[in-house]
Protein backbone atom coordinates (compact mmCIF):
# COMPACT_ATOMS: atom_id res chain seq x y z
CA UNK A 1 0.00 0.00 0.00
CA UNK A 2 1.04 3.51 -0.42
CA UNK A 3 0.81 4.98 2.68
CA UNK A 4 0.84 9.20 3.04
CA UNK A 5 2.21 8.28 6.19
CA UNK A 6 4.28 4.68 6.87
CA UNK A 7 5.04 3.50 10.21
CA UNK A 8 8.29 3.94 9.60
CA UNK A 9 11.21 4.91 7.37
CA UNK A 10 14.97 4.26 6.90
CA UNK A 11 17.37 6.92 6.78
CA UNK A 12 19.71 5.68 4.53
CA UNK A 13 21.35 7.80 2.08
CA UNK A 14 24.52 7.42 -0.54
CA UNK A 15 27.00 6.88 2.76
CA UNK A 16 25.06 3.56 3.22
CA UNK A 17 25.78 2.46 -0.32
CA UNK A 18 28.99 3.63 -0.62
CA UNK A 19 29.84 1.97 2.45
CA UNK A 20 28.39 -1.30 1.09
CA UNK A 21 29.96 -1.00 -1.93
CA UNK A 22 33.28 -0.73 -0.22
CA UNK A 23 32.93 -4.14 1.19
CA UNK A 24 31.54 -5.80 -2.36
CA UNK A 25 34.67 -4.09 -3.73
CA UNK A 26 37.30 -5.73 -0.78
CA UNK A 27 35.64 -9.43 -1.63
CA UNK A 28 35.60 -10.51 1.68
CA UNK A 29 31.71 -10.68 3.09
CA UNK A 30 31.98 -12.90 5.97
CA UNK A 31 32.58 -11.71 9.74
CA UNK A 32 35.99 -9.58 9.45
CA UNK A 33 37.13 -6.13 9.80
CA UNK A 34 34.33 -3.90 9.49
CA UNK A 35 32.55 -5.92 12.20
CA UNK A 36 35.77 -5.31 14.65
CA UNK A 37 35.01 -1.84 14.02
CA UNK A 38 31.60 -2.08 14.44
CA UNK A 39 31.71 -3.59 17.97
CA UNK A 40 34.46 -1.28 18.98
CA UNK A 41 32.97 1.99 18.31
CA UNK A 42 29.54 0.62 19.53
CA UNK A 43 31.50 -0.09 22.58
CA UNK A 44 32.79 3.02 22.81
CA UNK A 45 29.45 4.73 22.07
CA UNK A 46 27.99 2.96 24.91
CA UNK A 47 30.92 2.97 27.52
CA UNK A 48 30.94 -0.50 27.85
CA UNK A 49 34.14 -2.65 27.92
CA UNK A 50 32.51 -5.16 25.23
CA UNK A 51 30.02 -5.25 22.19
CA UNK A 52 29.78 -8.59 20.51
CA UNK A 53 27.60 -8.72 17.21
CA UNK A 54 25.38 -11.18 16.25
CA UNK A 55 23.11 -11.84 12.91
CA UNK A 56 19.72 -11.02 15.06
CA UNK A 57 18.65 -9.78 18.50
CA UNK A 58 16.81 -12.70 19.19
CA UNK A 59 20.39 -15.20 19.01
CA UNK A 60 21.53 -12.23 21.07
CA UNK A 61 18.79 -13.00 23.85
CA UNK A 62 19.80 -17.04 23.73
CA UNK A 63 23.56 -16.50 24.20
CA UNK A 64 22.82 -13.68 26.78
CA UNK A 65 20.40 -16.51 28.71
CA UNK A 66 23.44 -19.11 27.94
CA UNK A 67 26.07 -16.76 29.16
CA UNK A 68 24.87 -16.23 32.77
CA UNK A 69 23.91 -20.14 33.29
CA UNK A 70 20.48 -19.89 32.51
CA UNK A 71 19.10 -23.96 31.85
CA UNK A 72 16.77 -26.75 32.32
CA UNK A 73 15.13 -26.08 36.00
CA UNK A 74 15.65 -22.20 36.09
CA UNK A 75 12.88 -19.58 36.49
CA UNK A 76 13.03 -16.40 33.96
CA UNK A 77 11.35 -13.47 35.27
CA UNK A 78 10.01 -10.99 32.33
CA UNK A 79 7.43 -8.83 31.00
CA UNK A 80 4.86 -10.58 28.69
CA UNK A 81 4.27 -6.93 26.87
CA UNK A 82 7.06 -7.39 24.38
CA UNK A 83 7.97 -9.42 21.45
CA UNK A 84 7.65 -12.83 21.48
CA UNK A 85 11.34 -13.28 21.02
CA UNK A 86 12.44 -12.27 24.79
CA UNK A 87 10.51 -15.14 25.87
CA UNK A 88 11.70 -17.59 23.08
CA UNK A 89 15.06 -17.24 24.10
CA UNK A 90 14.49 -18.57 27.62
CA UNK A 91 12.85 -21.45 26.44
CA UNK A 92 15.74 -22.10 24.09
CA UNK A 93 17.98 -22.15 26.57
CA UNK A 94 15.73 -24.98 28.28
CA UNK A 95 14.49 -22.55 30.65
CA UNK A 96 11.01 -21.52 32.17
CA UNK A 97 9.50 -17.85 31.28
CA UNK A 98 7.77 -16.50 34.07
CA UNK A 99 5.39 -13.50 33.13
CA UNK A 100 4.68 -10.57 35.45
CA UNK A 101 2.67 -7.65 34.96
CA UNK A 102 4.15 -4.07 33.40
CA UNK A 103 3.81 -0.42 36.16
CA UNK A 104 1.17 0.90 34.76
CA UNK A 105 -1.27 2.25 31.88
CA UNK A 106 1.56 5.31 31.64
CA UNK A 107 4.74 3.27 31.76
CA UNK A 108 4.72 -0.17 29.89
CA UNK A 109 8.30 -1.71 31.72
CA UNK A 110 8.12 -4.16 33.90
CA UNK A 111 7.01 -3.59 37.34
CA UNK A 112 9.58 -4.04 39.89
CA UNK A 113 7.10 -4.96 42.59
CA UNK A 114 5.78 -7.83 40.43
CA UNK A 115 9.43 -9.14 39.75
CA UNK A 116 9.81 -8.74 43.07
CA UNK A 117 6.77 -11.11 44.41
CA UNK A 118 7.57 -13.39 41.32
CA UNK A 119 10.65 -14.89 42.54
CA UNK A 120 11.06 -18.13 43.20
CA UNK A 121 14.10 -20.68 44.23
CA UNK A 122 14.56 -21.05 40.42
CA UNK A 123 14.51 -17.80 39.71
CA UNK A 124 18.22 -17.42 37.77
CA UNK A 125 17.56 -14.00 35.88
CA UNK A 126 15.27 -11.27 35.20
CA UNK A 127 14.81 -10.05 31.80
CA UNK A 128 14.01 -6.40 31.30
CA UNK A 129 12.54 -4.60 28.27
CA UNK A 130 12.87 -1.07 27.91
CA UNK A 131 9.49 -0.29 25.78
CA UNK A 132 9.55 1.73 22.80
CA UNK A 133 13.36 3.29 24.12
CA UNK A 134 12.40 4.32 27.31
CA UNK A 135 13.90 2.73 30.47
CA UNK A 136 12.46 0.63 32.96
CA UNK A 137 12.77 1.24 36.69
CA UNK A 138 16.58 0.08 37.13
CA UNK A 139 17.46 1.25 40.51
CA UNK A 140 15.18 -0.67 41.50
CA UNK A 141 15.12 -3.24 39.24
CA UNK A 142 18.84 -2.96 39.93
CA UNK A 143 18.72 -3.19 43.93
CA UNK A 144 16.85 -6.36 43.52
CA UNK A 145 19.23 -8.50 41.32
CA UNK A 146 22.29 -7.21 43.13
CA UNK A 147 20.35 -8.27 46.76
CA UNK A 148 19.13 -11.44 45.61
CA UNK A 149 21.98 -12.63 43.32
CA UNK A 150 19.91 -13.07 39.74
CA UNK A 151 21.34 -12.02 36.71
CA UNK A 152 20.10 -9.37 34.92
CA UNK A 153 19.71 -9.34 31.27
CA UNK A 154 18.22 -5.92 29.40
CA UNK A 155 16.36 -6.24 26.12
CA UNK A 156 17.60 -2.94 24.42
CA UNK A 157 15.98 -3.78 21.28
CA UNK A 158 14.55 -0.22 21.31
CA UNK A 159 16.74 1.70 23.43
CA UNK A 160 20.13 1.93 21.51
CA UNK A 161 20.88 5.59 22.88
CA UNK A 162 18.65 5.65 25.54
CA UNK A 163 20.20 6.93 28.95
CA UNK A 164 19.36 7.00 33.07
CA UNK A 165 21.39 8.56 35.57
CA UNK A 166 24.02 9.14 32.76
CA UNK A 167 24.14 5.29 32.21
CA UNK A 168 23.24 3.79 28.77
CA UNK A 169 20.36 1.20 28.29
CA UNK A 170 22.05 -2.33 27.76
CA UNK A 171 24.65 -1.57 30.09
CA UNK A 172 23.37 -1.63 33.58
CA UNK A 173 22.61 -5.40 33.89
CA UNK A 174 25.09 -8.48 33.30
CA UNK A 175 24.41 -8.51 29.61
CA UNK A 176 22.50 -6.34 27.03
CA UNK A 177 21.19 -7.33 24.02
CA UNK A 178 20.24 -4.32 20.76
CA UNK A 179 18.56 -4.84 17.70
CA UNK A 180 19.66 -3.39 14.30
CA UNK A 181 15.99 -4.79 12.40
CA UNK A 182 15.06 -2.59 9.67
CA UNK A 183 12.28 -0.83 11.62
CA UNK A 184 15.03 -0.03 14.54
CA UNK A 185 17.10 3.72 15.29
CA UNK A 186 19.89 2.27 14.33
CA UNK A 187 19.03 -0.01 11.23
CA UNK A 188 20.75 -2.60 9.30
CA UNK A 189 18.51 -5.45 7.71
CA UNK A 190 18.66 -7.95 10.51
CA UNK A 191 21.72 -7.72 13.23
CA UNK A 192 22.40 -7.11 16.94
CA UNK A 193 24.52 -6.91 19.25
CA UNK A 194 25.48 -8.66 22.61
CA UNK A 195 26.85 -5.91 25.45
CA UNK A 196 29.07 -6.60 28.74
CA UNK A 197 31.82 -5.30 31.02
CA UNK A 198 32.06 -9.02 32.21
CA UNK A 199 35.60 -10.61 30.79
CA UNK A 200 34.09 -13.99 31.41
CA UNK A 201 30.73 -13.43 29.45
CA UNK A 202 31.96 -11.70 26.64
CA UNK A 203 34.20 -15.01 26.14
CA UNK A 204 31.39 -16.96 26.43
CA UNK A 205 29.18 -15.04 24.37
CA UNK A 206 32.44 -14.67 21.38
CA UNK A 207 32.92 -18.81 21.57
CA UNK A 208 29.45 -19.26 21.38
CA UNK A 209 28.59 -17.25 18.82
CA UNK A 210 30.63 -19.29 16.44
CA UNK A 211 30.65 -22.47 16.35
CA UNK A 212 32.71 -22.75 20.09
CA UNK A 213 35.68 -22.68 17.65
CA UNK A 214 38.99 -21.53 19.16
CA UNK A 215 39.77 -19.04 15.77
CA UNK A 216 37.76 -17.63 13.06
CA UNK A 217 37.77 -17.30 9.05
CA UNK A 218 39.24 -14.14 9.33
CA UNK A 219 41.74 -15.02 11.84
CA UNK A 220 42.85 -17.88 9.59
CA UNK A 221 42.63 -15.50 6.65
CA UNK A 222 45.24 -13.24 8.12
CA UNK A 223 47.55 -15.70 8.88
CA UNK A 224 47.12 -15.13 12.85
CA UNK A 225 45.57 -18.89 12.82
CA UNK A 226 46.38 -22.24 11.08
CA UNK A 227 43.65 -24.38 12.30
CA UNK A 228 41.20 -24.54 15.51
CA UNK A 229 39.67 -26.17 18.07
CA UNK A 230 36.20 -26.57 19.81
CA UNK A 231 35.71 -25.97 23.08
CA UNK A 232 32.45 -25.36 23.82
CA UNK A 233 28.66 -26.31 21.68
CA UNK A 234 28.32 -23.68 19.75
CA UNK A 235 25.88 -21.79 17.11
CA UNK A 236 26.44 -20.20 13.67
CA UNK A 237 24.87 -16.58 15.52
CA UNK A 238 27.73 -14.26 13.25
CA UNK A 239 26.94 -11.20 11.30
CA UNK A 240 28.57 -10.04 8.27
CA UNK A 241 30.38 -7.57 6.76
CA UNK A 242 27.77 -5.80 4.64
CA UNK A 243 25.23 -5.52 7.67
CA UNK A 244 28.22 -4.17 9.73
CA UNK A 245 29.42 -1.26 7.26
CA UNK A 246 25.56 -0.39 7.44
CA UNK A 247 25.68 -0.18 11.23
CA UNK A 248 28.66 2.07 11.50
CA UNK A 249 27.26 4.29 9.14
CA UNK A 250 23.82 3.91 11.29
CA UNK A 251 25.52 4.45 14.16
CA UNK A 252 27.36 8.20 12.81
CA UNK A 253 23.71 8.42 12.48
CA UNK A 254 22.35 7.90 16.02
CA UNK A 255 22.46 11.01 17.90
CA UNK A 256 21.14 13.51 15.23
CA UNK A 257 18.19 10.58 14.78
CA UNK A 258 17.19 10.38 17.99
CA UNK A 259 17.07 14.11 19.13
CA UNK A 260 14.51 14.29 15.83
CA UNK A 261 12.37 10.81 17.27
CA UNK A 262 12.01 12.76 20.34
CA UNK A 263 11.18 16.27 18.84
CA UNK A 264 8.63 14.13 17.17
CA UNK A 265 7.65 12.77 20.05
CA UNK A 266 7.43 15.98 22.15
CA UNK A 267 5.37 17.48 18.90
CA UNK A 268 2.74 14.59 18.68
CA UNK A 269 2.20 15.04 22.88
CA UNK A 270 1.85 18.61 22.70
CA UNK A 271 -1.01 17.74 19.83
CA UNK A 272 -2.75 14.75 20.85
CA UNK A 273 -3.26 15.66 24.46
CA UNK A 274 -5.69 17.99 23.84
CA UNK A 275 -8.03 15.52 22.20
CA UNK A 276 -10.48 13.01 24.12
CA UNK A 277 -10.37 9.18 23.75
CA UNK A 278 -6.97 8.46 24.53
CA UNK A 279 -3.81 8.47 26.70
CA UNK A 280 -0.19 8.67 26.07
CA UNK A 281 2.03 6.73 28.16
CA UNK A 282 5.24 8.03 29.57
CA UNK A 283 4.52 12.34 29.46
CA UNK A 284 6.86 12.18 32.72
CA UNK A 285 9.62 9.40 31.81
CA UNK A 286 13.27 9.74 34.22
CA UNK A 287 15.93 10.11 31.70
CA UNK A 288 16.87 10.30 27.59
CA UNK A 289 14.64 8.34 25.35
CA UNK A 290 15.54 6.91 22.21
CA UNK A 291 11.92 7.07 21.60
CA UNK A 292 11.89 4.42 19.24
CA UNK A 293 7.79 4.49 19.30
CA UNK A 294 5.20 6.50 19.78
CA UNK A 295 2.38 4.45 21.67
CA UNK A 296 -0.90 5.75 22.55
CA UNK A 297 -3.63 3.78 24.88
CA UNK A 298 -7.46 3.99 23.44
CA UNK A 299 -10.21 4.68 25.80
CA UNK A 300 -12.22 1.93 26.66
CA UNK A 301 -15.09 3.41 24.60
CA UNK A 302 -12.97 3.58 21.16
CA UNK A 303 -12.95 0.39 19.11
CA UNK A 304 -9.53 -0.76 18.36
CA UNK A 305 -9.76 -2.47 14.37
CA UNK A 306 -12.18 0.38 14.24
CA UNK A 307 -9.98 2.99 14.61
CA UNK A 308 -6.65 1.67 12.98
CA UNK A 309 -9.28 1.20 9.76
CA UNK A 310 -10.37 4.59 10.00
CA UNK A 311 -6.18 5.99 10.54
CA UNK A 312 -5.60 3.48 7.37
CA UNK A 313 -8.18 5.04 4.85
CA UNK A 314 -6.72 8.64 5.47
CA UNK A 315 -3.44 6.30 4.15
CA UNK A 316 -1.78 6.35 8.13
CA UNK A 317 -0.04 2.97 9.41
CA UNK A 318 -0.28 2.21 12.71
CA UNK A 319 0.80 -0.85 14.45
CA UNK A 320 -0.08 -2.86 18.03
CA UNK A 321 3.11 -3.31 19.87
CA UNK A 322 2.44 -5.65 21.47
CA UNK A 323 -0.17 -9.02 21.96
CA UNK A 324 0.93 -10.31 25.43
CA UNK A 325 3.38 -13.00 24.80
CA UNK A 326 1.04 -15.07 27.71
CA UNK A 327 -1.98 -14.93 25.36
CA UNK A 328 -0.76 -16.57 22.55
CA UNK A 329 -1.82 -19.93 21.52
CA UNK A 330 1.56 -21.79 22.30
CA UNK A 331 2.17 -20.21 25.51
CA UNK A 332 -1.18 -20.67 26.67
CA UNK A 333 -0.66 -24.68 25.63
CA UNK A 334 2.12 -24.84 27.50
CA UNK A 335 1.94 -22.27 30.35
CA UNK A 336 -1.83 -22.42 31.04
CA UNK A 337 -4.05 -19.25 31.80
CA UNK A 338 -2.08 -15.68 32.96
CA UNK A 339 -3.70 -12.92 34.51
CA UNK A 340 -1.60 -9.79 34.11
CA UNK A 341 -4.18 -7.33 34.39
CA UNK A 342 -2.73 -3.88 33.37
CA UNK A 343 -0.51 -5.81 30.71
CA UNK A 344 -4.10 -6.98 29.15
CA UNK A 345 -5.39 -3.56 29.52
CA UNK A 346 -2.58 -2.13 27.07
CA UNK A 347 -2.44 -4.88 25.32
CA UNK A 348 -6.56 -5.04 23.92
CA UNK A 349 -5.89 -1.20 23.94
CA UNK A 350 -2.47 0.35 22.54
CA UNK A 351 -1.69 1.86 19.09
CA UNK A 352 1.30 2.74 18.08
CA UNK A 353 1.41 5.72 15.48
CA UNK A 354 4.55 6.41 12.80
CA UNK A 355 7.77 7.49 14.23
CA UNK A 356 11.43 7.94 12.38
CA UNK A 357 13.64 10.49 12.13
CA UNK A 358 13.18 11.62 8.97
CA UNK A 359 9.14 12.64 9.50
CA UNK A 360 8.68 16.16 9.15
CA UNK A 361 6.15 18.23 10.87
CA UNK A 362 3.67 18.17 8.15
CA UNK A 363 3.55 14.41 8.31
CA UNK A 364 3.19 14.55 12.05
CA UNK A 365 0.12 17.19 11.57
CA UNK A 366 -1.12 14.83 9.19
CA UNK A 367 -1.12 11.97 12.07
CA UNK A 368 -2.50 13.88 14.32
CA UNK A 369 -5.34 14.90 12.32
CA UNK A 370 -6.24 11.10 11.09
CA UNK A 371 -6.28 10.50 14.93
CA UNK A 372 -9.00 13.25 15.74
CA UNK A 373 -10.91 11.33 13.10
CA UNK A 374 -10.37 8.15 13.59
CA UNK A 375 -11.20 8.59 16.97
CA UNK A 376 -14.63 9.96 16.26
CA UNK A 377 -14.99 6.69 13.67
CA UNK A 378 -14.07 4.28 16.60
CA UNK A 379 -16.72 6.05 19.19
Amino acid sequence: MNWRVALSDLDFDNREKQAVQKVLDSRWLTMGQRTERFEGAFAEYLGVKHAIAVSNATVGLHLANLAVGVGPGDEVILPSLTFVATANAVLYAGARPVFVDISSESDFGISAGAIEAAITPQTKAICVMHYGGYLCDMPAILALAEELGLALIEDAAHAPGSKMEDRHAGTMGDVGVFSFFSSKNLAVGEGGMVTTDDDELAKQIRLMRSHGMTSLTWDRHRGHAHSYDVVALGYNYRIDEVRSALGLVQLEKLEASNRRRREVSEFYRSRLSELDGLSIPYMQHPGISAAHLFPVLLDPEVDRIEFMEAMKEQGVQTSIHYPPVHSFSYYREWFGEVSLPVTEVVGSREVTLPLYSSMTDEQVGIVVDAVERALEHGR
